[in-house]
């Protein structure tokens, strides 16, 4: 028995059809924009573990910010370099951050910078958030950048691991040239870098304001740093 023919869609189910996908597309393009990064080259394992715990701790401070789409990059290994689809759930962020694993390589923060700086050029990005331990390129290369950054109104939040005062200096000019802020990433102070995190997304879905309207202690750290 041969089948009915198919219904044709009516030109009205079309427009429905595509003011919704339209709809869709001008929701995501309003949703605030924050870019998550981090080093993981072989100079961070004998830590990572511990990292990787408060990292994971650090995503889900951005899950009371529902609004808000994250991108997770990475670099590690010989040229490697990852960047996610960009996710609004803190747990799928959380459960992709704790499946990467480090590669010896070489810094690529130069890279980073230029593909958070392609992404803003498509939708704008709110801030970037960095978390690493070494500088293997031209420092001034990368304060050229990071002041790129902030013509665009991208700060940069620099969470730097270890101690190294090369590191901290370069990071330091990076977050100030960009309008953005530095802090320490130490494994002893989870509460501390969640909370930050927490800042830097309240910063990213509400602007200073936000952190100025705040009374915990970590937007004060920030706004400290922060240009007026």
């Amino acid at each position: 028995m041969a089948k009915p023919p198919a219904r044709r869609s009516s030109s009205q189910d079309i427009d429905r059809f595509l003011q919704q996908s339209r709809n869709i597309s001008e929701f995501v393009a309003r949703q605030p924009r924050l870019l998550f990064a981090i080093d993981a080259t072989a100079s961070r394992q004998p830590t990572w573990n511990s990292a990787c715990r408060v990292q994971s701790e650090m995503f889900q401070a951005t899950g009371d910010v529902s609004s808000l789409a994250v991108q997770l990059c990475y670099y590690r290994g010989f040229n490697q370099f990852f960047a996610s689809p960009w996710l609004t759930d803190s747990k799928q962020l959380a459960k992709l951050m704790t499946s990467v694993h480090c590669e010896g390589g070489h810094t690529q923060i130069a890279r980073l910078l230029r593909h958070a700086m392609g992404e803003h050029r498509k939708v704008a990005l709110r801030a970037l958030v960095f978390i690493g331990d070494a500088v293997e390129e031209s420092p001034d290369n990368l304060c050229g950048l990071a002041g790129q950054c902030g013509l665009l109104q991208v700060p940069l939040f620099l969470f730097q691991e270890g101690r190294e005062p090369t590191v901290e200096k370069t990071f330091r000019t990076m977050a100030r040239l960009s309008g953005g802020a530095w802090a320490r990433f130490d494994s002893s102070s989870a509460g501390t870098l969640a909370g930050l995190l927490g800042a830097v997304a309240r910063y990213a879905t509400g602007g200073r304001a936000a952190l100025e309207n705040s009374s915990g202690e970590s937007a004060r750290l920030l706004l400290q740093q922060l240009k007026p």
